[in-house]
């Protein structure tokens, strides 16, 4: 959700600049900057900024700047009266021995201008608008190349996930023989007489505890559903991180049942690959 964007132009006789920039975060959360000409346009512009940034803390600032030193505002005349009554009749009562230039005061307190256009004309708004639509579409144009390196990044670490999952499924092989001839050794080294049929029926339950086909079944299936969402069309970032969790509990399934070394070995390192993931999904819409 990371983008920006910038158009700037000539808009009658004002130079207008936009930006649009954005962060991550799970709602838009938008701070919206229009200069005085264009504030009664502001919920116009709120709403294209929602269609085309969907999600993010964003940022869009329009800049308005005159292109000649022109006039554009006149003295309120009658506030800085007031403003500089009140004033000389304070210090006059708190500090009468005071030598502050009272006027000079007066004229930094806001609000004694006042502008003469207080809003733009339909053609310079045409205008400031298709600069804004045009920031906009650069913003796009951003997120989009920024998606495809995501993209590349998301399909190698789950690719990878795959990878590690074949290793453990190669050593996943035999592993039932392998744990039946080690109870063998440890109770022939006991010197426990066992009766036969108890024990291959004690070792059919404890071997169902360690089976972990069905975790790999689902695993290898979340990794493909994952590779099939992102190359579908629309905002499907939410969904990846669904799926993200769902595979994160079946490594972590995985690795419990396992009671192998080397599995868990493996298993550590697709949880390695698994947070490079869940990282990267919160950058997708």
């Amino acid at each position: 959700m990371t983008g920006f964007g910038r158009a700037d132009g000539v808009v009658n006789d004002r130079k207008v600049t936009v930006e649009v920039r954005s962060l991550n975060s799970k709602q838009l959360d938008l701070l919206l900057r229009l200069p005085a000409p264009y504030k009664e346009h502001e919920a116009t512009v709120r709403q294209w900024i929602g269609e085309e940034v969907v999600r993010g803390k964003a940022e869009v600032v329009v800049t308005a700047e005159p292109l000649l030193a022109a006039h554009r505002g006149t003295f309120d005349r009658e506030r800085v009266r007031s403003y500089y009554n009140e004033l000389k009749e304070l210090a006059r009562e708190v500090a009468p021995e005071a030598t502050t230039d009272l006027f000079a005061q007066v004229l930094r307190l806001p609000e004694v201008m006042r502008g003469q256009e207080e809003s733009a004309s339909e053609e310079e708004w045409a205008g400031a608008s298709a600069l804004l639509r045009q920031a906009l579409a650069a913003f796009t144009a951003f997120r989009q190349n920024e998606g495809a390196r995501l993209m590349e990044a998301l399909t190698r670490h789950v690719e990878r996930i795959s990878e590690l999952l074949d290793e453990a499924e190669q050593m996943d092989q035999g592993r039932a023989d392998r744990t039946r001839e080690r109870l063998r050794a440890k109770l022939a080294e006991l010197e426990a007489r066992v009766d036969e049929d108890r024990f291959e029926q004690e070792l059919v339950f404890y071997l169902e505890k360690l089976d972990i086909t069905e975790e790999k079944v689902r695993l290898r299936a979340h990794c493909a559903y994952f590779h099939e969402t992102m190359q579908g069309a629309g905002e499907h970032g939410r969904k990846l991180g669904f799926i993200a969790q769902e595979m994160g509990r079946e490594i972590n399934t995985l690795g419990s049942k396992a009671n192998d070394a080397a599995i868990q070995r493996v298993v550590v390192a697709m949880k390695e690959e698994l947070e490079k993931v869940k990282e990267q999904v919160l950058n997708v819409l």
